[in-house]
């Protein structure tokens, strides 16, 4: 493990309903369903990760078709929890949150032991800056050839961390520590998440965000190209839209209601859109036929971790 990789930065992705462009990918909707863009016609990734989950997403497509379909009936099988042979957005939904969930969980526990170095069951601040920062820390990043970033993570890894621990003892329990790693599921990280996003984008360091600053963090003209219609309409929605009080910037209360749209149920919406575009009668239940027949689709949706769900025989929904 790098000591300088820190296993903190935030995921910003693209989710509004069904297709949404790229550019919305500083959105937090809590669990992140994937680090895709929802592109419909542009591939199915997004989808793939938000079926199957997307930490173990690498694994569903190194399988042959028919093993593959056969993991999938599996899914399926264990999604259907009133075993009446379908498959209803009800219990869809609940899969999505649950590989979410899952994905937290996963995700904490894999780097618990990297950073409780005395075993004791809670991590520190110091345990993890060493184990982060530690060689380059004793010489003050020297051998670092961008020092002024590192020392900006560490700065950044140290105010999320003392943010994380509510109690302020310097040493985080399980639930602190996962809110350090996954600030956009704890309502008292709401703060680190708009400061950091904020950090991020603005480069003239007034704490705002104007509207080039807005879309340069999207896009990048290259060899005089002509700007796309999408970052058109990001105009329009800065203007219109992100820019509540029209003074020509996004401040924090701005850029809260951007990246943390609380009220936006996106398991919901990517369940809705998974049952569209597989339901082929259209009598809102999806059959095993029914994903089969669209199964390059679904494989690569968050019905099976994206392509990667291990089904082990301990794990239980």
């Amino acid at each position: 493990m790098s000591p300088l990789r820190s296993i903190a930065p935030l995921c910003f992705l693209a989710v509004v309903a069904f297709a949404v462009p790229a550019q919305e990918k500083r959105v937090h909707h809590r669990s992140d369903l994937s680090d895709h863009a929802h592109k419909d016609g542009e591939g199915y990734q997004y989808d793939h990760e938000a079926f199957l989950g997307k930490e173990e997403s690498k694994t569903f497509d190194q399988l042959t078709p028919e093993e593959s379909k056969a993991k999938l009936a599996k899914i399926v099988e264990r999604i259907d929890t009133d075993k009446d042979g379908y498959v209803n957005h009800a219990e869809l939904h609940y899969w999505i949150k649950h590989r979410q969930r899952r994905y937290i969980e996963e995700n904490v526990n894999k780097h618990w032991n990297d950073y409780d170095m005395n075993h004791d069951g809670k991590i520190g601040w110091e345990e993890y800056k060493n184990t982060t920062y530690g060689y380059y820390l004793d010489e003050a990043f020297d051998d670092v050839e961008d020092k002024a970033t590192y020392r900006t993570m560490l700065t950044r890894d140290e105010r999320r961390f003392k943010t994380a621990d509510r109690d302020g003892d310097g040493i985080a329990t399980r639930e602190e520590f996962t809110a350090f790693l996954h600030p956009e599921e704890f309502d008292y990280m709401k703060g680190v998440v708009v400061q950091e996003t904020v950090e991020d984008i603005d480069k003239d360091g007034d704490g705002k965000i104007n509207l080039d600053e807005y879309i340069g963090d999207m896009y990048t003209s290259e060899n005089g190209e002509k700007e796309p219609d999408w970052v058109q309409t990001e105009r329009t929605h800065f203007s219109e839209f992100r820019d509540t009080n029209k003074d020509g910037f996004l401040d924090a209360d701005e850029v809260a209601r951007w990246v943390l749209p609380g009220e936006v149920d996106h398991a919901d919406n990517e369940a809705k859109h998974l049952i569209h575009e597989t339901d082929t009668d259209k009598d809102g239940h999806l059959l095993l036929s029914e994903l089969l027949d669209k199964f390059e689709f679904i494989k690569t949706s968050t019905i099976t971790d994206y392509g990667g769900m291990r089904l082990d025989s301990h794990e239980e929904l």
